[in-house]
C-alpha cells in the first residue's frame, strides 16, 4: 500500500514555516560601545637647534637600538591593532567591510599576464601562475606560430617539431622567494642586447639590500661572477660580454662604478668612485647601446659623461654640466646626441619653467656645442621624449590647444634623423609632426618598455580619470594603433573586452577613428569629469582641480586627494577601488597643489623648503571651494594622501580641522622636523631640497610651522582618521604611532572621530587578497565616520 503523509503533520509544518514568513526580521545586534584608545607612555627627550628646544614625548618609540623600547613598542602596537579592531566594530564596519571586499575583487584589474613587448626576435611578457604569489618572467619567439599569439595569453602553443613548450621561463619569482626568506622583490632587471644573459637585483632582508645576480639564459643558471651586494644601476657594455654596476654605501648613496667582464675569473674592476657624501651616481644605457651614460649629481651641480659602449674602461668625457639635481636623460641617433632635461638656463633661449631637448655631433670630442631643438611656445610644456630609430615621440602639455575632447595632452611623432639643412632652434610645427590619437580627459601619458630601439612600434600607458588605464602600442610609420590591455569594466555592455579596435592575434594592427571614445573603453557615459581653476589663497596662482562623480547617483560626501611633492604630477588616473565610492554618490577630486608637477618646474619649487606652506593652502583653498561651491556637503568632505601626500593632507587638518570631516594617511611623512634633523633611515639630497634644511635657519622655522607632528591644536575636535602604515616602507611605522597618539593626547576625544592605525604586512602589494582588504577597511571607515552608510 502506499503511504502518504499524513495532512496534520504537513499542516503542522506549514503553519511553522508560514509563521516564520510572517514574524518580523529580528533586529540586528546593538553595536559594541566605542572602545578607549591606546595611551602609551610618555618620556620627553629635548632637542635643541636655533636656540630653541623642542621637547618630544614619543620620541622612545623611533629608538631602534633601544631593545627595552622596542619591546614597550611592540606592546603598543598589539594595542594599537585591537583597538583599531574594535573601533570598526563600534562602528557597525565589520559586515561592509566583507562587502566591499568581495565588491572591489571584481573591479580590480586581474590581469594573468603583461602584453607582451617584442625586442628582436623574442617576445619577452610576465605572467601569474594560478594559485602562486610571485610573478614569473617568460619569452618566446616571435616568428614561431606567430599567428596564435595573443596579448591576454602569450604562453600559449606548442612546439610540435622540436617537441618542446615555446615558452621559455627566464625567471621564477616564487623559487627566487625561497632564496631570500619567502620575500621576492625585483628592484633592476636588464636583458642583455644580445638575450643571452639577465642581470637583476633582488631585496636580501637579511642584508637589507639589493643583491646582484646574472642568469645566463641559454641554459638557465646563475654565473658565480659578478655578485655584490647594494646595486642600485646596471649597464650593459660590449654587447653581452661586460656589465657595469653602481653600488650604495652603507647610507645608501650611489658611490662606486665596477665593470664585470663577464665569463671572467677576474676580479670586477672599479671605474668611478665618489668620496664626496653629496655625490650620487647613476649609470644607463642609450637604447641603441652605442653608449652608456654616467649621471653625477651633487648639491652644486648635475653632470653628464659619456661611455662608448664598446670600450667601458676607456675615459669617460664630460658632455655636460648643469644645476644642482637637474633631470637629465641623452640619448643618441645616428651621430646625434639628445638631451632631455629641466636644468635652468640663463639666456633667453630656454624656459626655466619647461623641460626642453638639447642636440649636439656625438664626434665633437670633448666640446659638445648643444643647441636648443624648440622655440619655446606660449602654453606649450614638454613633459616627456622616447626615441626610436626612426622617430622621436614628444608628450607635451597645451594649455592653449584647442579640441573637442577636453585634453590638454598631446602626444606626437616626429621623424629622425633631422634634416641637416635645419637651423636650430625651430618651432614644433617646423619638424612637422604627426599627432597621435587619445582618448578624452588624459591625465597621463607614461612611455612603455619600448626596448627595441629598431621598430617603429612603440608602446605608451594612456591615463584619464573616467577610463581604466589603456597600453596602447602606436605604428609611427602607418599610423596605425591598437590597444593591447585595457580593464573592461562595463560589464552590461555586449561588447569585447578590449572594445571593437584589437584583434586577439599579436601582429594585428588597425586604423581607428579617435572620435569614438567607446573604443577606449571611456566610462565618460556614467560618471562625469570636470576640471575647474581654483585661485590660491596668496592670489599668485591658479590650482588645477579635477572631480569626477556618477551621474546617476551623486550625493553630498566626497573625498579630496592631494599629493604636492617631488615635482610629481598628481596621481588622477581612473581607480577601480574609487568606484565603491562614486557607485554610492561620492564625488572623488583631485587637487594639483604646488609642490608637484602639474604645472613645470617652477610650479614644484614653489611648494618646497621654506615655501611648503603653499602646497598646504593651495590643498586648503581646494577643500574650501568644493564646500562653498556646493559640490560637496559641509561637514562631509574627506581628506587623502599617500606619503608625502599624508603630510599635506595632516597639515591642512591641523590648519583647519573643521573643514574635513574624515580623511586617510597612508604610510604618511608626519613628523618631518625631527625626521630631517636625526633621521633614523637613510635620507636622499632630494628629500632635504623637498623639505628643507633645518640647519639653515629659514628652513627650521619654515619646517616647524608645517609639520603636522608639531602643529597638532590643543583642545578642538579633530576628524576621524584612518593611518595606514608599515616596517617596510620609507617614513617609518613610529611616525604613524607618535603622530596618533599625540593627536588623541591633545584634542578633544569624539568616539565618532576616532584616530586608528592599520598596519599592513609587507606583501599587500603582491596579495590581491590583502590589496582588497585594506582598500575595503579604508573606504569602510570613510563610509562610517562621514556619512555613518
Amino acid at each position: 500500500m502506499l503511504r502518504l503523509s499524513s495532512p496534520p503533520a504537513t499542516s503542522s509544518l506549514l503553519r511553522r514555516l508560514l509563521h516564520r514568513r510572517a514574524s518580523k526580521p529580528s533586529k540586528p545586534p546593538p553595536l559594541p560601545p566605542p572602545p578607549s584608545p591606546p595611551k602609551p607612555p610618555q618620556k620627553s627627550v629635548p632637542v635643541s637647534l636655533h636656540g630653541e628646544t623642542l621637547h618630544d614625548p614619543y620620541a622612545w618609540m623611533g629608538s631602534l637600538s633601544d631593545s627595552v623600547a622596542m619591546r614597550h613598542m611592540d606592546l603598543h602596537m598589539e594595542q594599537e591593532e585591537k583597538y583599531t579592531e574594535a573601533v570598526l566594530a563600534s562602528l557597525g564596519a565589520d559586515s561592509l567591510v566583507r562587502k566591499l571586499q568581495i565588491e572591489m575583487a571584481t573591479c580590480l584589474a586581474s590581469d594573468l599576464s603583461t602584453p607582451p613587448v617584442r625586442w628582436g626576435p623574442w617576445l619577452y611578457y610576465r605572467r601569474v601562475e594560478e594559485g602562486k604569489q610571485y610573478s614569473v618572467l617568460c619569452r618566446r619567439k616571435a616568428n614561431l606560430h606567430s599567428e596564435f599569439i595573443s596579448y591576454s595569453d602569450p604562453s600559449a602553443g606548442f612546439d610540435f617539431k622540436s617537441g618542446q613548450k615555446i615558452e621559455q621561463i627566464l625567471i621564477d619569482y616564487n623559487q627566487e622567494s625561497q632564496k631570500f626568506g619567502g620575500y621576492s622583490y625585483e628592484e633592476l632587471s636588464e636583458v642583455s642586447p644580445n638575450h643571452n644573459y639577465i642581470a637583476y637585483t633582488m631585496y636580501d632582508k637579511e642584508k637589507d639590500c639589493f643583491v646582484l645576480l646574472v642568469r645566463d639564459l641559454r641554459i638557465g643558471t646563475v654565473l658565480n661572477k659578478p655578485c655584490a651586494d647594494r646595486v642600485s644601476g646596471l649597464a650593459w657594455a660590449i654587447n653581452d660580454e661586460a656589465l657595469l654596476y653602481t653600488v650604495t654605501n652603507e647610507e645608501k648613496r650611489p658611490f662606486r662604478i665596477y665593470c664585470s667582464m663577464i665569463g671572467s675569473g677576474k676580479d670586477d674592476i672599479l671605474i668611478l668612485e665618489e668620496t664626496n657624501e653629496n655625490v650620487h651616481l647613476n649609470i644607463r644605457n642609450t637604447k641603441d647601446y652605442e653608449y652608456i651614460t654616467v649621471n653625477v649629481f651633487s648639491d652644486t651641480s648635475s653632470k653628464v659623461y659619456l661611455i662608448k659602449g664598446d670600450e667601458p674602461l676607456a675615459n669617460m668625457n664630460l658632455i655636460w654640466e648643469g644645476e644642482a639635481q637637474a633631470h637629465c636623460i641623452v640619448e643618441h641617433n645616428k651621430g646625434k646626441l639628445y638631451l632631455f632635461t629641466n636644468s635652468s638656463k640663463d639666456d633667453n633661449d630656454v624656459s626655466y619653467d619647461s623641460h626642453y631637448i638639447l642636440c649636439s655631433d656625438a664626434d665633437s670630442a670633448g666640446s659638445y656645442n648643444w643647441k636648443n631643438l624648440l622655440i619655446e611656445e606660449d602654453g606649450m610644456s614638454l613633459i616627456d621624449v622616447d626615441f626610436c630609430d626612426t622617430h622621436m615621440v614628444l608628450v607635451l602639455n597645451q594649455e592653449n590647444i584647442n579640441n573637442n575632447n577636453n585634453n590638454k595632452f598631446r602626444l606626437c611623432s616626429i621623424n629622425i634623423p633631422l634634416p641637416s639643412d635645419l637651423t636650430l632652434p625651430v618651432r614644433l610645427s617646423a619638424l612637422h609632426p604627426s599627432d597621435l590619437p587619445l582618448p578624452q580627459h588624459v591625465c597621463e601619458i607614461s612611455s612603455g618598455p619600448n626596448y627595441d630601439y629598431y621598430t617603429s612600434t612603440m608602446r605608451f600607458t594612456i591615463s584619464s580619470p573616467v577610463m581604466p588605464d589603456a597600453v596602447v602600442d602606436y605604428d609611427l610609420k602607418t599610423g596605425k594603433w591598437a590597444i593591447v590591455q585595457q580593464q573592461n569594466l562595463l560589464l552590461e555592455r555586449s561588447k569585447s573586452l578590449y572594445g571593437n579596435n584589437i584583434k586577439n592575434n599579436i601582429n594585428s594592427n588597425i586604423n581607428i577613428n579617435n572620435n569614438d571614445d567607446n573604443l577606449w573603453n571611456d566610462l565618460s557615459e556614467y560618471y562625469e569629469c570636470e576640471h575647474y581653476n581654483i585661485p590660491s589663497k596668496d592670489g599668485e596662482v591658479l590650482i588645477p582641480l579635477t572631480i569626477i562623480y556618477s551621474k546617476k547617483n551623486k550625493k553630498e560626501a566626497g573625498i579630496l586627494h592631494g599629493h604636492g611633492a617631488y615635482g610629481e604630477v598628481a596621481d588622477r588616473k581612473w581607480r577601480s577601488e574609487l568606484k565603491s565610492l562614486l557607485d554610492r554618490g561620492w564625488t572623488v577630486a583631485f587637487a594639483d597643489v604646488r609642490g608637484g608637477g602639474g604645472k613645470g618646474k617652477k610650479w614644484h619649487i614653489e611648494g618646497t623648503r621654506a615655501k611648503k606652506i603653499n602646497s598646504i593652502n593651495d590643498f586648503i583653498s581646494c577643500g574650501e571651494f568644493l564646500i562653498e561651491k556646493g559640490i560637496i556637503k559641509e561637514n562631509m568632505l574627506a581628506g587623502w594622501g599617500y606619503s608625502a601626500g599624508g603630510l599635506l593632507v595632516a597639515s591642512a587638518i591641523n590648519s583647519r580641522p573643521e573643514l574635513f570631516r574624515s580623511a586617510i594617511l597612508k604610510v604618511p611623512f608626519l613628523d618631518v622636523l625631527n625626521t630631517l634633523m636625526n633621521p633614523i633611515l637613510p635620507l636622499m639630497p632630494a628629500d632635504y631640497e623637498e623639505f628643507g634644511f633645518p640647519i639653515l635657519l629659514e628652513d627650521f622655522h619654515a619646517i616647524k610651522e608645517y609639520s603636522p607632528y608639531e602643529n597638532i591644536k590643543k583642545g578642538v575636535v579633530y576628524p576621524a582618521v584612518m593611518v595606514t602604515s608599515s616596517l617596510n616602507t620609507r617614513f617609518g611605522v613610529w611616525e604613524a604611532a607618535k603622530w596618533a597618539a599625540r593627536v588623541r593626547e591633545m584634542t578633544v576625544y569624539d568616539p565618532l572621530r576616532p584616530i586608528v592605525l592599520n598596519f599592513t604586512t609587507d606583501i599587500v602589494e603582491d596579495s590581491k587578497y590583502l590589496q582588497t582588504k585594506e582598500l575595503a577597511i579604508e573606504t569602510a571607515f570613510l563610509l562610517k565616520t562621514v556619512t555613518q552608510q
